[in-house]
C-alpha cells in the first residue's frame, strides 16, 4: 500500500517509466543491428540464401505460442476428480475507438480474434461489460455499444457478464434493462443487476451454474455508478457494495452482502466466486476498504474475488491450503490503448478441482495481453507473446516497432503488478 497522503500523477509517472525503457530498448536494438550487419558481412552468400529462404517460408507461419505463468497447489489431482476451468477477463470499456473497431459493419470478429481461445477454453468464462446495448448513438456520449459487439463476445466464448459497474444506470433504468435483454439474446447471462424489483427477489441477487457437475455461484457488486443514484423502487436494479455508492464509498452494505451470500450458501454451492468492480481508477492503491470487503466476503464464504475497475492489473493472492483466490483487478480486457497502464492486461484461468464432493481452486494461470492502437489500424486485443514472436521472425501481418517495445515493457510490468510490487 501507498504512504498516506501519497498521490502522485499516475499517468505521468507511467508515461516516464514507458518512454526510459523505449529509449533503452532502442539503444540496445541499435547496438544488436550494428553486430548483426558485421556477421552478415562476414558470411557467404549461400548462407545468406538459405536465411533469406528460412525467413520467407516462416512469413506465413504464427511462432508456437508460449506458455503463461501457471500456479499450482502441491497436492496432486486425486484419481477420478473433476477438473474444470473458470475464465476472466477485464474490462470491455465502450469507447468511440473500442466501437469503430468494428469498422462501419459494426463486426468484431477480427477485435477479438487473437484471444478468442483463451475465453472459448475456459469450461465457463466471465468478463465486465463496461457500457450498455441500447442502440445508436454509439461511443463516449451514451456508452452504447453495437448488439454485434455481444455477439462478438459470446462467440469469442464469454458465457457471462459483469453489468453491476460504473455504467450500469448510465442511460437510466430503461437502458440498463435493454442493456440485460441485449446480453441475453446475444446468448450470455448478466450478472449483479436485474430489470426490476421482481426480477430481484426471483434472482435473489446471484446465479448459479452447473459446469460439468461443479456447482458454481456468481455474485456481482459494484462499488458505485458514477455518482448516480438508484431511483425509488430500483434499489435492487443493481448489486452495491456500499451504502454510500454515490459518494464517498465508505459504508460497506454489510446487510445486503450478507442477505445474498446466506442466500447461495443455502443453496449449497460447490464453490462461490465474486465479481467485484471496486478500487480507484487509474491507481495502483489496494484500499482499506477493499480489504474490508475480502474479509467479509471470505467469512461468507466466497472462495474467489475477481476485480475490475482500476483500469490497471493489480495482485493476485493465492492460498494453496484453503484455495482462496482474489485478482484485485484484471485491468482492461480492451481499452483506447492511449493511457500508459490501461493498453496491457490479463486472461485469468482458475482451476478447480472437485473430489469426494469437495471442491476448491487449486491453480491459476494467466496470459498477458495488449490493446493494439496503431494509427490507421482498428484496434485488437492480441496476446503479448505470440504477437512479439510474430514481429521478431518477421510475420507480415506484424505490430510496429513501437508497439513492440510497449510490449517489452508491458511483461516486465505485468509480473510485477500481479506480484504485488
Amino acid at each position: 500500500m501507498a504512504p498516506e497522503g501519497w498521490n502522485p500523477d499516475m499517468e505521468e509517472l507511467n508515461n516516464r517509466r514507458v518512454e526510459r525503457y523505449r529509449k533503452r530498448q532502442e539503444e540496445n536494438r541499435k547496438k544488436r543491428k550494428k553486430k548483426l550487419m558485421v556477421l552478415i558481412a562476414s558470411v557467404g552468400l549461400a548462407v545468406i540464401g538459405m536465411t533469406a529462404l528460412f525467413f520467407l517460408l516462416r512469413a506465413d507461419q504464427k511462432p508456437e505460442p508460449e506458455q503463461p505463468r501457471v500456479t499450482t497447489s502441491s497436492e496432486e489431482t486425486p484419481k477420478g476428480a473433476t477438473v474444470i476451468h473458470l475464465v476472466a477477463a477485464g474490462d470491455v470499456n465502450v469507447t468511440d475507438a473500442v466501437v469503430a473497431s468494428g469498422g462501419a459493419e459494426y463486426d468484431y470478429t477480427d477485435t477479438f480474434l487473437d484471444v478468442a481461445h483463451l475465453l472459448a477454453d475456459g469450461d465457463i468464462t466471465v468478463l465486465n461489460f463496461e457500457g450498455n446495448l441500447c442502440g445508436a448513438p454509439y461511443g463516449n456520449t451514451t456508452s452504447s455499444a453495437p448488439q454485434s459487439m455481444a455477439q462478438a463476445l459470446h462467440r469469442a466464448g464469454v458465457d457471462l457478464v459483469q453489468l453491476a459497474n460504473s455504467y450500469s444506470i448510465n442511460q437510466g433504468i430503461s437502458g440498463l434493462q435493454a442493456t440485460i435483454q441485449s446480453v441475453k439474446e446475444a446468448g450470455m447471462e448478466p450478472l449483479g443487476v436485474y430489470a426490476d424489483e421482481r426480477a430481484y427477489k426471483a434472482g435473489k441477487g446471484y446465479t448459479i451454474r452447473d459446469v460439468q457437475g461443479v456447482r458454481i455461484a456468481f455474485v456481482a457488486f459494484t462499488k458505485g455508478m458514477d455518482g448516480m443514484t438508484l431511483p425509488q423502487g430500483s434499489e435492487h436494479c443493481v448489486n452495491v457494495l456500499y451504502e454510500d455508492y454515490d459518494s464517498t464509498y465508505q459504508e460497506l452494505n454489510r446487510k445486503r452482502i450478507t442477505e445474498i451470500l446466506d442466500d447461495v450458501a443455502a443453496e449449497k454451492p460447490d464453490l462461490t466466486v465474486a465479481m467485484l468492480h471496486w478500487g480507484s481508477e487509474y491507481n495502483d492503491t489496494i484500499s482499506d476498504s477493499q480489504e474490508a470487503v475480502v474479509s467479509l466476503l471470505q467469512a461468507k464464504g466466497v472462495d474467489a474475488i475477481i476485480g475490475t475497475h482500476p483500469h490497471y492489473v493489480h495482485q493476485m493472492t493465492y492460498d494453496p491450503e484453503t484455495g482462496f483466490f482474489v485478482a484485485y483487478s484484471l485491468g482492461d480486457f480492451i481499452s483506447d490503448g492511449t493511457r500508459a497502464g490501461t493498453e496491457y492486461s490479463v486472461v485469468l484461468n482458475l482451476e478447480i478441482t472437485k473430489a469426494g464432493g469437495d471442491a476448491k481452486i487449486t491453480g491459476y494461470s494467466y496470459t498477458p495481453i495488449f490493446t493494439v492502437a496503431e494509427k490507421g489500424k482498428p484496434l485488437r486485443c492480441v496476446r503479448i507473446a505470440e504477437t512479439m514472436a510474430a514481429f521478431e521472425s518477421n510475420y507480415i501481418k506484424r505490430i510496429n516497432e513501437s508497439t513492440y517495445s510497449a510490449m517489452e515493457y508491458a511483461l516486465t510490468r505485468i509480473e510485477a503488478r500481479v506480484a504485488g510490487e
